[in-house]
């Protein structure tokens, strides 16, 4: 059998239009020819992100408490955000994002999982990085929902019960959690490189994604 894997595969696009310019992303309309047919789909057109599981010598997890205003509830998450910088790559995002938010550097970094998040309606791809030699960096000055941000640093294994127990239910936290607990009992043996290739991400696709910033 062959190797159980996702198949990329890009039908010809007949057109692609912005229907919605939103303040965040946009919802784009995409005209596509499939199976003898021309079919519409609208999706959220996103940049993708990056996350981070800062970890300490103890295998502890540092996380943030957040507001989130479309699911109303303040949940627990890694350090995340956006690649919204065209000339950044996957590993200067995360480092920015960690110094941002947790105001932390980190001298050893591996990617630990890449996931899309709702293919049937965007095309967000999220990477998940392992980040260890933690060291402190100046305060970062935080507005809007990350201004009363609260950290905790939890271990790998209360994390894991919390997440089947559904007691935390960030996708990024919840698969991360997932990966992490099963890499360590791997000896962290499924670690990649912090510049591996990221083909569902198509900025990103076919090539190593860089780490300009090392």
């Amino acid at each position: 059998m062959p190797e159980l894997a996702d198949e990329f595969a890009e039908a010809p696009v007949s057109s692609s239009e912005v229907v919605f310019d939103g303040y965040v992303w946009d919802v784009r309309r995409e005209g596509f020819d499939f199976g003898g047919a021309t079919l519409h789909r609208d999706f959220v057109d996103h940049p993708g992100a990056v996350a981070i599981f800062a970890l300490d010598d103890d295998d502890r997890v540092l996380l943030i408490k957040q507001y989130r205003h479309p699911v109303r509830r303040r949940e627990w998450e890694p350090p995340a955000g956006l690649l919204d910088v065209d000339t950044e790559s996957p590993l200067d995002a995360a480092k920015r994002e960690l110094a941002e938010e947790v105001d932390l550097a980190a001298s050893d970094w591996h990617v630990l999982m890449d996931y899309v998040t709702t293919p049937g309606g965007n095309n967000e791809a999220i990477r998940i990085f392992v980040a260890r030699g933690l060291s402190a960096t100046a305060a970062f000055a935080r507005e809007g929902e990350e201004a009363d941000m609260e950290k905790r640093w939890v271990s790998l294994d209360e994390l894991f019960e919390a997440v089947l127990a559904s007691r935390v239910q960030n996708p990024s936290l919840v698969i991360g959690t997932l990966a992490a607990h099963a890499s360590r009992a791997q000896g962290w043996a499924t670690l990649r490189a912090a510049d591996d290739a990221w083909p569902a991400h198509p900025r990103f696709r076919g090539a190593a994604t860089g780490h300009a910033a090392e």
